[in-house]
Order: structure tokens, then sequence, then C-alpha cells
């Protein structure tokens, strides 16, 4: 299984990171900032620059639409994990039409509000998971898993 995970630096990465116990015997890469963080938090990790800004921004989301299609057309993925933010939008409607599963993430601090993103992503995820049973009022599709930190 080669997984593709995508999120902006900082919070989102870390969230993503720490899935190790899940991801670190899979094959793997990442697509996030290329910021200071990302790259101490990923060194030795096969990593893509996505662009940023890109909360609300529709400049950021034709260019990593752009990066979208050729990093999956590249690495042709079976599975999308993410935590979020915008970046992820491209990847998780690109990934389905090329046939990945998907899993999003809603992250920690929503406890019963969504994202811009996760609910863009919403509609596309194979399995959208929340950290808190006030979610599913907002994602009724959504599996609670409780905290992952």
């Amino acid at each position: 299984m080669k997984i593709c995970f995508v999120g902006s630096s900082g919070g989102h990465l870390t969230h993503l990171y720490m899935l190790k116990p899940f991801w670190q015997d899979k094959e793997r890469f990442w697509v996030t900032f290329d910021k200071e963080d990302a790259r101490s938090l990923l060194e030795g990790e096969k990593m893509y620059p996505a662009y940023y800004p890109s909360n609300r921004s529709l400049k950021a989301l034709v260019i990593n639409t752009a990066r979208a299609i050729r990093i999956l057309r590249a690495e042709k993925p079976d599975l999308i994990v993410s935590s979020g933010a915008a970046a992820a939008v491209p990847f998780f409607y690109l990934g389905k039409l090329m046939g990945a599963k998907t899993v999003y993430i809603e992250v920690f601090d929503r406890i019963d509000k969504p994202t811009i993103s996760g609910r863009m992503c919403y509609p596309v995820t194979d399995r959208f998971i929340v950290q808190w049973e006030e979610m599913k009022q907002v994602y009724p599709k959504a599996i609670n898993l409780g905290s992952i930190f």
C-alpha cells in the first residue's frame, strides 16, 4: 500500500505524523508546505511542496490542483490521508477520480463546527474521522475514534 499524506505544515502535519505507528512500515510520501518545521519533522521522508498560503486563495487552489495532478500521476497512491487544510481539497477530488481511497481526520480543536476543508472533502471521503462525539452532528457519516493525541 502506498499512502499520500497531505496537509498544511504546523499542527495539521503534526497530527498526521502522530499516526506513525500506522504508517511507519508502509510506502508513503508527504505533500506539505516547504517550511522549516516540515523539513525538520520529515527529514529522510519523501516530500513534495504544496503552494502556500492556501486558505481561501483561488490562486493557491489552481496551483495546488496542477501539483496534485502531477504528483498523483507520478506516485499513484492507494490511499490519501489528510487532516487539512486547503491543500488537501484538490488531492482528495483528483485522488478519487484516479481510484485512491481517502481518509480525512477533522482536527482536534473542532468540537462542534466544521472546518472549510473538512466540509469540502466530506463528500468524497471514504472514511471521515472525528475526535469528538459532537462532531457527528456536523458530519453524520463520520466515525468518532476519539483523540489521536
